[in-house]
């Protein structure tokens, strides 16, 4: 496959770039379905002229249907559709692009899906379609699986399906989440993961950062400390990676650790640990729920962030977190961490 495609490159340059955008065109009408022709150009950046008659093309071939309320694919498309990821996975080098990364940042494994996050709103939901398919794999018998929050990790609840509960699983937050937006909180997450692979799912009410009295005082609460007791038995964490002064504003922290997380030059976050470009932690809120310390015993940690802009977190988090973890990320984040 390798030396055919190689010829195809040096006698039929063209054809790689036609299949490559009609690939696009696929995968975009599959995701954004039923889709009029003017939202289509916008995504893809092409003007209506240049996407009409590529639409036609892909009607001709039997490939995608139109109706009065826009485009989807035909089941021949989506068929075709898959049979081309692989394809396009060759194409563009991911396969090698994964082994550089896993040898690089030093980890188990690094999976990489097409495209930018920060420029494409799909490539986030591939990232959850890519999460969802590791998972499958790594789970065994009974499961417990803590789950952290933020908008990535939202995508990839919306990617499970029923097929996972043929294990036992048990969703419960890796931390407190009270105060960040209602839809991005662990417990949301996990009762949407848990509600679309037919699982269970714990909840877990405390504040995403407490004072020394008050974490004291809760993680002695009974129902506290059985889900506590929960996360730190999970043989599987799944988890985003923030950028630092991002998560700062986020958690409305205050002038004085602000001023400690600027100077400390912090660049990524991570279960409320600030690391600067060295790995090096600059500061610490004060969580309870699953410390960075406790990932040493988890057997199967999936780490899940994308976007180019990303990449200097991703790198900062990753020189502190365990060897076992598998990274999932997206071309974007990938490209510019290989630069690094």
């Amino acid at each position: 496959m390798h030396a055919f495609i190689d010829i195809q490159r040096k006698l039929l340059p063209d054809l790689l770039q036609v299949m490559q955008k009609r690939y696009s065109i696929l995968r975009y009408i599959g995701f954004m379905q039923p889709v009029g022709r003017r939202s289509l150009a916008v995504s893809l950046g092409l003007t209506e002229r240049t996407l009409r008659s590529e639409v036609d093309f892909l009607k001709d071939q039997n490939l995608i249907t139109i109706n009065n309320i826009g485009m989807s694919l035909s089941s021949e498309g989506k068929n075709l559709l898959e049979d081309l990821e692989g394809l396009m996975r060759e194409l563009k080098g991911i396969d090698v692009l994964e082994l550089e990364l896993k040898h690089r940042l030093g980890i188990r494994r690094a999976i990489i899906v097409p495209g930018d996050s920060d420029i494409s709103v799909m490539v986030k939901r591939e990232l959850g379609k890519a999460s969802a398919s590791c998972m499958k794999k790594l789970l065994d018998g009974k499961n417990i699986i803590a789950v952290t929050g933020g908008s990535t990790m939202a995508a990839v609840a919306e990617q499970l399906t029923p097929e996972l509960s043929e294990n036992e699983l048990l969703f419960v937050p890796a931390r407190g989440g009270i105060g960040e937006d209602v839809q991005n909180q662990a417990n949301t997450i996990c009762s949407i993961m848990a509600r679309n692979s037919n699982a269970k799912h714990r909840v877990f009410y405390v504040l995403d950062q407490v004072s020394m009295d008050s974490y004291e005082t809760l993680v002695k609460e009974p129902a506290i400390h059985e889900v506590l007791g929960l996360i730190q038995s999970a043989n599987m964490v799944i988890h985003g990676i923030g950028d630092a002064i991002t998560m700062a504003e986020r958690r409305k922290t205050n002038a004085e650790d602000m001023k400690k997380i600027e100077r400390g030059m912090a660049v990524g976050e991570a279960f409320g640990y600030y690391f600067n470009e060295a790995g090096e932690i600059v500061h610490k809120v004060l969580t309870i729920g699953l410390q960075l310390n406790d990932l040493s015993s988890i057997p199967n940690i999936m780490a899940v962030a994308g976007g180019s802009s990303k990449a200097k977190a991703i790198r900062a988090y990753l020189k502190k977190a365990p060897s076992s973890t598998i990274l999932i990320t997206d071309e974007g984040a990938a490209k510019m961490l290989l630069k690094g």
